[in-house]
């Protein structure tokens, strides 16, 4: 007799999509959403062997008083959340979502990117204070708009959300520099170039950020990087938000030490009421509110890929395992 397993979704609302149920004997539990101290509770009291989960944490004390669970199924592509290790000790495997944003996360990228180079928010900001209105021209100047064509974008990092930002640059006639922790076999294939993460700081127009959140990676772009900026250059953050020293990033936009920067992630969100991105209130600044993974169609393909991973766990064939 096949075994019926016992999944609790822990946060179904953060993934607005059709989430249809496994094809195997089960019963299923949802909640809106759950806070850390909740998880617990309602795992063990469903005797859950499958845990869903997007961004509720999991912790080596949290498993330790699960005895039941078998398969977290991460919602999404980070991991940080779960401790793995406590979880590979455990037994418990552990599985993600994995290029279900290839083209939504480049789209937003350059959305941004666009935006700040064509100088939008601070035009639409002259409008709304009727400066174009009053005009002696029939065009309002102001702003230095600044085609891609010709310009240098910087990728630090090259997996599929990076190749697909590189190809939409090319698309706009950009040159393409590339900065990965390993090498790149197929860089001259794609039209990019290998460089130095210095080269990358030091000569592009944009940088963009398509990195893993590590240790080795926390606070990696911080005041002493963007010193070495160009003073015309964009920084893009669409990857995650302990990359960047976000006060530094406050101070390099207020002073002029770089021209702009398009932020989609921040360290704790949502954010608290002293955070100072949100309260930056600059032309040459756009915040989004972890956005970009978000378009309708990514969000059903990510829906459909956890229910993939769950159905192969169980069919003894697991798929997308980070342990």
């Amino acid at each position: 007799m096949t075994a019926t397993h016992r999944i609790v979704f822990l946060d179904r609302d953060s993934v607005i999509a059709n989430v249809r149920r496994p094809a195997f004997a089960h019963t299923w539990t949802e909640h809106d959403a759950t806070r850390a101290g909740e998880a617990v509770a309602r795992l063990r009291d469903a005797r859950a062997t499958i845990a869903i989960t997007n961004k509720v944490p999991l912790s080596a004390d949290d498993l330790a008083q699960l005895p039941d669970l078998k398969l977290i199924a991460v919602a999404a592509t980070g991991t940080n959340i779960i401790d793995l290790a406590a979880a590979t000790r455990r037994g418990i495997v552990v599985t993600n979502i994995r290029n279900y944003a290839v083209h939504t996360l480049p789209e937003h990228t350059f959305a941004l990117i666009l935006a700040l180079r064509r100088q939008l928010v601070a035009y639409r900001a002259d409008i709304e204070a009727g400066l174009w209105q009053k005009s002696e021209r029939f065009c309002l100047f102001g702003h230095p708009v600044s085609d891609l064509a010709g310009s240098r974008l910087g990728l630090l990092g090259y997996g599929v959300l990076g190749k697909a930002t590189a190809r939409i640059a090319q698309a706009f006639g950009m040159e393409v520099i590339v900065h990965n922790r390993s090498p790149l076999p197929d860089a001259a294939a794609d039209g990019v170039r290998e460089a130095s993460f210095d080269e990358v700081l030091e000569t592009s127009d944009v940088v963009s950020l398509h990195l893993p959140l590590t240790e080795q990676t926390r606070n990696m772009i911080s005041a002493k990087e963007m010193i070495r900026m160009k003073r015309n250059a964009l920084l893009i953050n669409t990857a995650r938000g302990g990359l960047v020293d976000e006060v530094a990033l406050a101070d390099a936009l207020r002073s002029g030490l770089i021209a702009g920067a398009g932020v989609d992630v921040l360290v704790t969100e949502p954010p608290p009421a002293d955070n100072v991105l949100p309260n930056l209130r600059l032309p040459n600044f756009i915040l989004t509110p972890h956005s970009a993974w978000a378009s309708t169609q990514a969000m059903q393909t990510l829906a459909d890929q956890l229910i993939d991973n769950i159905e192969a766990w169980a069919a003894g064939a697991p798929r997308n395992v980070v342990t």
